[in-house]
């Protein structure tokens, strides 16, 4: 958890899945990627773990804003070096990790991610690390899959994650759904 002391650089951008808010530390780590409209995911979240942290307006810091307007504009994999620190448990920590494997364009079932990090049974555990991301897109919690091909639940909005898949699947020149094959 950060320190009283701290200072965080916030930002608000805009993209065509509408206004992301972007909290980054001072080193450049992407802390919070979050829908803007989306209250009740941010909210808890920077209440909680930025609680007496100093946050600074700083539009433009690190570049984070443009590499974001790169990937809405069709390099996909513009984002693939941001860092990132969401901060969460070692569970989760893993599962974030793992979602950042995924391939943009490609999509991957909760059961395969679990297996993914050697947790095979932990399919709802997964599902529950996947939702409590702070950090949308970058961190690609969008990319996972029901284990039928179907689209589960997204923090943003069902409509948000469609548009993201359809996005990169355009972007990368492949199917909507393309499977991604783990041995």
């Amino acid at each position: 958890m950060p320190s009283v002391s701290e200072q965080f650089l916030v930002e608000q951008i805009q993209t065509p899945v509408g206004p992301l808010l972007m909290i980054s530390d001072q080193k450049g780590v992407l802390r919070v990627l979050e829908f803007h409209d989306m209250k009740d995911g941010w909210h808890p979240h920077i209440e909680k773990r930025f609680a007496g942290a100093k946050m600074t307006e700083s539009p433009g810091a690190f570049g984070h804003a443009k590499t974001l307007a790169r990937y809405f504009d069709g390099d996909i994999e513009a984002i693939d070096d941001i860092p990132t620190d969401g901060q969460g448990t070692e569970f989760q920590r893993a599962v974030w990790k793992a979602l950042r494997t995924i391939p943009a364009g490609a999509t991957l079932s909760y059961g395969a991610l679990a297996k993914q990090i050697g947790k095979p049974a932990a399919v709802r555990a997964v599902g529950l690390a996947n939702g409590a991301n702070p950090i949308a897109i970058v961190v690609p919690c969008h990319r996972v899959i029901g284990s039928d091909g179907s689209l589960t639940g997204y923090g943003g909005g069902l409509e948000r994650k469609r548009w993201l898949l359809a996005h990169e699947a355009k972007n990368a020149g492949e199917g909507l759904f393309k499977k991604v094959k783990r041995s």
